[in-house]
């Protein structure tokens, strides 16, 4: 969402004037690049809001068709409400100044570091924010406490969004799934990680069209973007007996996340699957802009100092489990017991 701009009245006419655009375009300028840069809408289904809350409401589906002969009567068929989950958007502030002696004195340092210093916390709050939403999801929580304000970490069904335990929305359906694991890293883990998640049900126990294609990891562990990058980035293993075709080749999409490693402390080496096109179609891990980050320009008359006033609205959260699941987790289901 491009940024909105407003200026206070008698700015043109100040000395602050010929400070504006010049600040403007390099606001603009650094908030494309992070833009750019960021891992949210690779991991998040980035929707825009006109409302003050949303709610994502799933239906269950139909049993399908059944064979009736000629002349059968058709059987009645129905759906029923799934969990819901509802989103209230948060409002996001901060400040930078620029004083008169900067203009005065041409202090150009300042009338750059400081809105570069702006725009980047901006930016980087957003990907610290989606970052502590699955970094405590990885961690078991339900609840994550961002900058002094808690939000919801659990999925559509209240539970935390990874958990050993998810049921279904029909109660008389008892079954329990998981997409919490336990299993490190390694080439099988990778295979039982994808069959377990192709093997997720939905609430009528049918087969859905999970498709795991992408792995998120931090950037601190070495040794698990060693393994992660030669598990899937070779063909062959070089200097070794192990000739055989690697049939994880080129299939998956790797996401190095650095803003997810402050939020996975206790977790040593977690690694998580995703389903790109499931997240998409279903909205299992949703980002909501109510309103993107304007700006005011004015003077404070009190100390003529020029002030510059960010404003936002935005959350995040999570709604259906199936699109992701986690390894590397203490407590977590067992995928190869052998």
């Amino acid at each position: 969402m491009g940024i909105v701009f407003s200026e206070g009245s008698g700015l043109q006419n100040s000395v602050f004037g010929l400070s504006q655009e010049p600040i403007k375009m390099f606001l603009e300028e650094r908030g494309e690049a992070f833009e750019q840069q960021s891992m949210l809408n690779e991991i998040f289904c980035m929707e825009k809001s006109n409302n003050a809350m949303e709610k994502i409401t799933g239906m269950t589906s139909m049993r399908g068709f059944l064979p009736t002969g000629e002349g059968g009567a058709a059987p009645r068929d129905s759906m029923q409400e799934g969990f819901s989950k509802i989103w209230e958007h948060m409002v996001w502030r901060d400040q930078f100044e620029i004083t008169r002696e900067m203009i005065d004195d041409a202090k150009t340092m300042d009338l750059k570091g400081r809105p570069g210093g702006f725009i980047k916390g901006y930016y980087r709050t957003r990907e610290r924010f989606g970052a502590a939403l699955l970094g405590g999801a990885v961690t078991g929580k339900s609840v994550v406490n961002f900058g002094g304000k808690n939000f919801d970490a659990t999925g559509a069904d209240k539970l935390p969004f990874f958990s050993k335990v998810h049921p279904s929305a029909i109660k008389e359906n008892k079954k329990t799934q998981s997409n919490q694991f336990a299993d490190a890293f390694s080439v099988d883990a990778l295979s039982a990680m994808e069959s377990a998640m192709q093997g997720f049900k939905g609430d009528n126990d049918e087969i859905l069209d999970v498709v795991p294609d992408t792995i998120i990891i931090g950037t601190k562990n070495w040794k698990l973007k060693r393994d992660v990058f030669a598990a899937l980035g070779s063909e062959k293993v070089p200097d070794s007996n192990n000739n055989n075709w690697n049939f994880q080749f080129g299939r998956w999409n790797v996401i190095l996340w650095s803003y997810l490693d402050e939020f996975t402390k206790g977790v040593d080496a977690p690694w998580i699957m995703m389903s790109s096109q499931y997240n998409k179609d279903y909205f299992a891990n949703v980002w909501w802009d109510r309103v993107g980050l304007e700006v005011t320009s004015q003077i404070d008359l009190n100390t003529h100092i020029n002030v510059w006033d960010g404003y936002a609205r935005f959350t995040a959260g999570f709604n259906d489990w199936r699109a992701f699941a986690v390894g590397g987790v203490t407590g977590g289901t067992q995928l190869i017991t052998e």
